[in-house]
């Protein structure tokens, strides 16, 4: 096959898909886009890109799935079914935690829900701060423990296969991307090969939150900083001010409700 035909093949799809199949595309061949149009010629074995195309298309695999692959924040991460598929709207959460972090001493920091551990895994590279995490999901210690030694901030890292209930520790400084889709809303087919347990947070979807602000106040966290969803401000204003925290709310690049840091 020409990469000629398959860009022809490409645009026969949903342009909605159509950059995340020339980006397969250039996967399986370790190029870039901008070879592809320089080398349209260029006779390849299809056996592989058909293989990936069939994942993608019919199997309904993300991209970074199918490649174990992801970029966050401009680094390279490790990734595998089952594991959430770290997003670029976390980059807010991220920086709100980094802008904190850097201006003020935190004794105990834990993150609530790591995943594949990139928040964790940022702010030790950046800050080289001790920070504790907790997740229920086996295969994101897995992948978490991984993208660590990748990294080299193993070190600095605590990953613990627990719900964060369980801790007895107090923290000083807590930080999530929890789960907060309702149960009832409609996901997109590629989303819903996601794991369940990191992005449904209970029938209206913000019940994970509430008990995550609960224990944040029980643990006498003087700062709380989390990611939830666009239309769930005004609740968790209030529920954050039931519980003594006082809250700055910030918007993605959409303009929707994201992120909050919040003060004891």
């Amino acid at each position: 096959m020409k990469v000629k035909d398959a860009l022809e093949e490409i645009k026969k799809n949903d342009k909605s898909l159509q950059n995340e199949l020339v980006f397969i595309l250039c996967e399986c061949l370790s190029k870039d886009k901008a070879w592809l149009y320089l080398n349209l010629d260029y006779d390849f074995d299809e056996s592989f890109y058909r293989t990936c195309l069939d994942k993608f298309l019919k199997d309904k695999l993300a991209f970074e799935y199918i490649f174990n692959k992801v970029s966050f924040y401009g680094l390279d991460f490790k990734i595998e079914e089952g594991v959430l598929i770290p997003r670029f709207d976390s980059e807010i959460l991220l920086n709100l935690c980094l802008k904190e972090l850097c201006v003020n001493s935190y004794k105990n920091i834990l993150e609530i829900g790591f995943g594949s551990g990139v928040l964790s895994i940022v702010l030790a590279l950046k800050l080289a701060l001790k920070i504790s995490a907790c997740d229920i999901n086996e295969k994101a210690l897995h992948v978490a423990l991984q993208n660590a030694k990748l990294h080299k901030v193993e070190h600095l890292l605590d990953f613990k296969l627990s719900s964060y209930d369980k801790l007895n520790c107090e923290y000083d400084f807590i930080f999530s991307n929890p789960p907060y889709i309702a149960s009832t809303y409609p996901l997109d087919a590629y989303v819903k090969n996601e794991p369940s347990s990191a992005l449904i947070g209970g029938d209206k979807g913000y019940e994970f939150l509430q008990n995550l602000i609960s224990f944040a106040k029980e643990r006498k966290a003087k700062c709380l900083a989390c990611e939830f969803g666009y239309d769930q401000k005004e609740i968790l204003e209030d529920i954050l001010k039931q519980n003594g925290f006082k809250a700055t709310f910030y918007k993605d690049l959409q303009g929707y409700d994201r992120a909050f840091i919040a003060f004891s």
